[in-house]
């Protein structure tokens, strides 16, 4: 017991400091988790434990993270993914597999080996690549969606590679390259492998992601193994369909949280006995229970309830993979190692890139599918135990390839930052195609055409204004010109093309684009080349707003600032709050917030953190201060100032709704 709980202890100090530090100087959580498994790696040697036993049971936070992934994904849209599922990734393994073997071959080994060694490492990591792209919010681009297309096609993959391995056993083979590799190093490299991952080679496959299946299913008929192994799909298919709801409400009945999880759990752990049992892999039968609760109304309840054991358990296998690097041998074999891994990772994502052309994935979504699956992953553990316990591939191959494996997953977290920090803003700056040729001008040009840019254009055009608009996201541009919105092509803080819609004879420019820096940038342009222009500005945030006075900027809107007054106000509305009170309230805060944002403006320095910022923390304290006391009405209240909660109707108004209502009377009639 005490052995158990220091062990957890050591990994919990391990994880709470490496993964903040890695997530501060924007290394993510995956590779925070790595490196944590190499620090400890001396304390968990000394104490004598068994780090790949820790990783076949910390995988099981995988067979949790397709069944997470399953409840997002409804059948119609997996049905949709058919194509890429078997396309992306049939070729991905086919092509890896074929090439590696050649590899393999041409370095003299028999095809039975190189064969073996391709399967193996065709395959990707599914824990750090899912990981990776729902913590950096890229799960559902065009490359995050072909990524997962080919790592459920892999899942799939695992269960006829488990059969053709066997097949694939020379123990003649076997027991000459083991004397060869004894007369070679002696019985010192050979201990070592033992100690580390021997045990494990021959403890069987109960992990997460493709058991060898128990002995009876291996025993019977082929065909009673298929009627077996459809049998129990069905059975999931099933039992998700028609008895899930009514175990979870009858669950639910005694209003326990702790029951819930406790049932949630039992399905999750139960679904993956059963797949284990008839020899399937645990995570595709927990992705497709996933499939079919995806509609359901416990559907986020679920995810809430398993999430954090996912997130505890796939932590602990991230650092068991690090843990778990044997670095004696790596020290031996350095330059091969790395040779190795390099070279794979780098025909992997050529493969990668090509198919991401084949298949018509662009921009960078096409460099995320290419470098985000480069590596082996852990069901390449799981395949090489196989290979070796059934003298398919040799030991000694076996250690250098766990070596690749490991490393491989290593080095992944890199790629994603190399493509974040330089593909992402590259991409970004390369226009796709050329700009239109804008063959309009107007008195008003609107830089940007999303969510704000779109409703203020509607507004202008409905109030008889004529306005140009330029928007550079082209797949948004060819989806509004199908509903004849007249939108041109091209980057808006260009100046070539600010000139050809008529900036030096137009009154107004609406700044509606995303991305903050441009938008001041842009601002600091026309309002130093055209400052006969007034400028309407989108600020991101309020730190913006102070970035965008120094600009230049006429009006400046925080895109957020007024749904959330609106918001404000019905939260004290349905507080008990008069209407006609809390109008008035919200309007006071309106305005006492845009005054004290004037004021400090003139102490925020763009170079120094707001919070570093003394004198601004220390005027931004007292103003709150001074605006809780008003709203309170402890001081000189808002509703003092403010006597009417709202504009009363003008003459107009009052004669357009008597004219209204009368139409109304008349129609009645």
């Amino acid at each position: 017991m005490e052995s158990f709980l220091l062990l957890a202890f050591i990994f919990l100090v391990a994880g709470v400091i490496a993964v903040p530090l890695a997530s501060r100087f924007g290394l993510g959580s995956v590779l925070g988790y790595l490196l944590a498994g190499i620090a400890i790696s001396p304390i968990l040697a000394a104490l004598n434990v068994d780090v790949i036993s820790l990783q076949h049971f910390a995988e099981f936070g995988v067979v949790m993270m397709l069944f997470l992934v399953g409840l997002e994904l409804e059948p119609r849209l997996l049905w949709e993914m058919r194509h890429r599922l078997l396309g992306l990734g049939g070729l991905q393994v086919a092509l890896t597999a074929g090439l590696v073997m050649a590899a393999a071959l041409a370095m003299g080994l028999p095809w039975s080996i190189s064969l073996a060694i391709g399967l193996v490492v065709s395959l990707s990591s599914t824990a750090i690549v899912l990981q990776t792209l729902n913590e950096r919010g890229l799960m559902k681009s065009d490359g995050g969606q072909a990524s997962f297309s080919v790592l459920l096609f892999q899942d799939i993959a695992v269960i006829p590679m488990l059969a053709l391995i066997p097949l694939l056993a020379m123990p003649e083979l076997m027991e000459s390259f083991n004397a060869a590799d004894s007369a070679g190093h002696g019985d010192a490299h050979g201990s070592a492998h033992g100690d580390t991952h021997g045990d494990s080679h021959s403890e069987g496959h109960d992990d997460g992601h493709g058991p060898s299946g128990p002995a009876w299913i291996e025993t019977i008929p082929g065909y009673l193994r298929a009627l077996v192994t459809i049998a129990a799909i069905g059975f999931v298919v099933v039992a998700g369909s028609l008895l899930t709801r009514p175990v979870f409400r009858f669950v639910a009945m005694a209003n326990l949280r702790e029951l819930f999880t406790a049932t949630a759990l039992m399905m999750v752990i139960g679904i993956a006995v059963l797949m284990s049992l008839v020899g399937l892999s645990p995570a595709l039968g927990t992705f497709l229970a996933g499939v079919v609760l995806a509609n359901s109304e416990f559907r986020h309840e679920l995810e809430s309830d398993i999430d954090p054991f996912r997130g505890l358990l796939l932590g602990l296998f991230f650092m068991t993979v690090g843990a778990g690097i044997n670095f004696g041998l790596l020290g031996a074999q350095i330059f091969t190692v790395l040779g190795l891994t390099l070279g794979l990772m780098l025909l992997k994502a050529a493969v990668l890139l090509g198919l991401a052309l084949a298949f018509r994935i662009r921009g960078a979504d096409k460099a995320l599918f290419s470098l985000g699956l480069a590596q082996a992953g852990e069901f390449g553990f799981v395949l090489l135990s196989f290979t070796v316990a059934n003298d398919v591939i040799p030991s000694a191959i076996a250690d250098q390839l766990l070596l690749v494996v490991a490393l491989s997953m290593l080095f992944t977290p890199g790629l994603f930052i190399l493509y974040d920090k330089v593909i992402v803003p590259h991409m970004a700056s390369v226009p796709t195609r050329a700009a239109d040729d804008i063959d309009e001008a107007g008195p008003i040009i609107i830089a940007g055409f999303g969510r704000f840019g779109g409703i203020v254009n509607r507004i202008l055009l409905a109030a008889g204004h004529k306005t140009v608009v330029l928007d550079h996201a082209f797949e948004q541009l060819e989806m509004l010109r199908a509903f004849d919105a007249q939108v041109f092509y091209g980057d808006a803080t260009r100046p070539d093309l600010l000139h050809a819609a008529g900036i030096e004879e137009a009154k107004m420019l609406v700044v509606a684009i995303d991305d903050e820096h441009r938008i001041t940038e842009l601002t600091r342009y026309v309002s130093q080349n055209h400052p006969h222009v007034h400028i309407v500005a989108r600020a991101r945030n309020r730190h913006h707003v102070y970035e965008l006075f120094a600009a230049g900027a006429g009006d400046i809107i925080r895109e957020t600032f007024d749904s959330s007054l609106r918001a404000g106000r019905s939260a004290l509305e349905a507080l008990g709050v008069h209407p006609f009170e809390a109008e008035r309230m919200v309007r006071g805060f309106e305005r006492q917030d845009r005054k004290q944002l004037r004021e400090l403006a003139g102490l925020y320095d763009p170079n120094v953190p707001a919070h570093e910022n003394a004198p601004y923390v220390a005027r931004a304290k007292e103003m709150r201060a001074e605006m809780d006391a008003e709203m309170r009405g402890s001081g000189n209240a808002f509703g003092n100032r403010f006597q009417r909660g709202w504009v009363p109707p003008s003459s107009k108004d009052v004669e357009a709704e008597t004219a209204e209502a009368g139409d109304q009377e008349a129609d009645t009639a």
